[in-house]
């Protein structure tokens, strides 16, 4: 096992520590962001998330949108009242945010316009966006402290 890979698993059984009153709020802020997103993978924006699914992906496109949106749902609530095991949630969520941009490029690549993103420029600005979230969610939720406390600890 790599010396990253042991501090990943040591840092999701770590428990929540305290928290800073603005990391608390940026963890609550993203789990709305999820919930709704994921409310509205299963309601009003279905078609527009189906269209960010690339081709290759070998499901349909319609249940890729569901489960995800079931899945960014669950994140969500986690994030916004799960605060004794935030930091298993933290890198979860970073993760499912890596997972899902193969999407957002995809929509690039293939130039499908979705959410009023109708231009190369508009969806290439987008691409910068996922890496926020990724920091997002592990500064808000402590992961990224976890990870590099049990990084020093070797």
């Amino acid at each position: 096992m790599s010396r990253f890979s042991s501090a990943l698993v040591r840092a999701v059984k770590t428990p929540a520590g305290r928290t800073s009153k603005p990391r608390r709020a940026a963890a609550v802020v993203l789990g709305a962001f999820l919930t709704f997103a994921g409310i509205s993978h299963l309601s009003f924006a279905r078609s527009e998330f189906q269209a960010q699914v690339p081709d290759w992906v070998p499901m349909d496109k319609d249940l890729v949108v569901l489960v995800s949106g079931v899945a960014e749902i669950g994140l969500g609530a986690s994030l916004i009242v799960w605060r004794k095991r935030r930091v298993p949630v933290g890198l979860a969520a970073a993760a499912f945010f890596i997972a899902i941009f193969p999407g957002n490029i995809s929509q690039y690549v293939t130039q499908t316009d979705a959410f009023g993103l109708s231009t190369d420029r508009d969806r290439l600005i987008r691409l910068f966006f996922q890496p926020l979230l990724v920091l997002w969610a592990l500064w808000g939720t402590g992961a990224w402290q976890a990870l590099r406390a049990e990084q020093r600890k070797r």
